[in-house]
Order: C-alpha cells, then structure tokens, then sequence
C-alpha cells in the first residue's frame, strides 16, 4: 500500500506538503532562535547550550537535538525527491512546450523548482559555515556561536548568500504553503482568501526574522 501510495500523483504532492510543513514548524522555531542574537552573546550562547541538553536528564546530551536533525535530514530528503519525480512526470507529460505563451502563474508559483535548488545549495553551505567550520571566515569557535555568527554576517559574501537564500526561502514558502493546504485538502472557496494571507504573513515574518540578523551584524546592532 505504502508503494502504491508513493507511486501515484498523489501521493507524492501528500509527501511533500507533509515534509514542508515539518520544516515550515522548524523554519519558524529557528527563527525565533535567532532572533535571541539581539539579546546579546550571553542569551544566545546560552540558548545554543539548550538546545542540546533539551530532555536530560531522561535523553542523553544532544540526543534531542540529533532526533530533531534526523527529521528535518528525513523531511528535506522526501520534499526534495517527490519534488524532482513529480517535475521530470510533469515533462513527461508534456514534452513540448505551449505554442502560445502566457502568465498562468505568479512570480513566486513559476520559480519553485529553482529556489528550491537554491535553498539545497544553501543548507549545505549553512551546515558547513556554522555548524563544521570548514568554511567558515575567521577562526570557528566551537562552544561559541555568537562570536561565528558576526564573523559570518562581517563578510559580504556571507551576507550575499544567506540574505539571497532568504528571499528565495519568502518565496518558496508564499506558494509552498497554500500549495499543501491545497493537497491536504484544507483549502476551499470560502478559505482560499484566508490560506493566501497565512502565506503571505508567514513568509513576510521568516524574511523579516532571518534577515533581521546579518542586517544587525551589518549595522552594529550586533557586534
């Protein structure tokens, strides 16, 4: 059955409105992490300590957060594949294109595939600037992340990379949210125009968040 299920049109677009709202929940989550920047390197060195004794004494020091890393790994692995076999279906389909062309989709609808190889892109990079070190600018201080953070957002390409990453994020979530209330089936005549503003509001607030941090760093908010 699970076959089956995975094999259908339908089936792949429930995979990845589920994966999208389970990394949507930790977009949200990370963001007000971030924002604890502000607060100074106290408070959010502090909160990057919690985050990997959550549920001691019952589970081991960072289990909780490898459990979570393990669902988004899951999570982004899932949206990624059922996205690409539900395109190269989608070509199959239609292997030649419209005679006539014309607009059927906004901005953010018609850019789905590319910013979500952006967004791939970008995780890696992320990963490997502040959680490894291996390229991050500077010295990495493990322990420290306050202090790799304004290293990273001091550099013009780290602020060009995570702040075009960002918008591509606004974006993917704009259409990506309304899209799964679609497959959920909680999208309707008399709710569309409610699930559209949800979308707008949640991906206006994670720009605004995310972005909030190396616009700090750039400014000397954060320093």
């Amino acid at each position: 059955m699970a076959r089956t299920v995975w094999d259908s049109t339908v089936g792949k677009k429930t995979v990845m409105a589920i994966s999208g709202l389970v990394m949507l929940l930790y977009l949200v989550a990370h963001m007000i992490g971030n924002l604890k920047i502000f607060f100074g390197t106290e408070e959010f060195n502090h909160y990057a300590h919690w985050l990997r004794t959550v549920g001691e004494p019952f589970m081991h020091y960072e289990w909780t957060l490898w459990l979570i890393r393990v669902v988004l790994v899951v999570a982004v692995v899932a949206h990624a594949v059922s996205a690409y076999q539900l395109s190269r279906r989608d070509i199959r389909a239609r292997p030649s294109k419209y005679v006539h062309r014309k607009k059927r989709a906004d901005y953010a609808t018609r850019t789905m595939r590319r910013g979500g190889v952006i967004l791939g892109l970008f995780i890696v990079w992320h990963i490997l600037d502040l959680t490894t070190g291996t390229v991050h600018p500077g010295g990495f201080e493990s322990g420290k992340p306050y202090q790799n953070v304004v290293d990273t957002f001091s550099t013009w390409y780290g602020n060009a990379v995570y702040i075009a990453a960002v918008l591509a994020l606004g974006l993917h979530i704009r259409h990506g949210f309304w899209s799964a209330a679609q497959t959920l089936g909680a999208g309707s005549r008399t709710r569309d125009r409610a699930l559209k503003t949800t979308a707008n509001v949640l991906a206006l607030l994670l720009t605004t968040g995310f972005v909030a941090v190396p616009v700090g760093v750039m400014t000397g908010v954060v320093s």
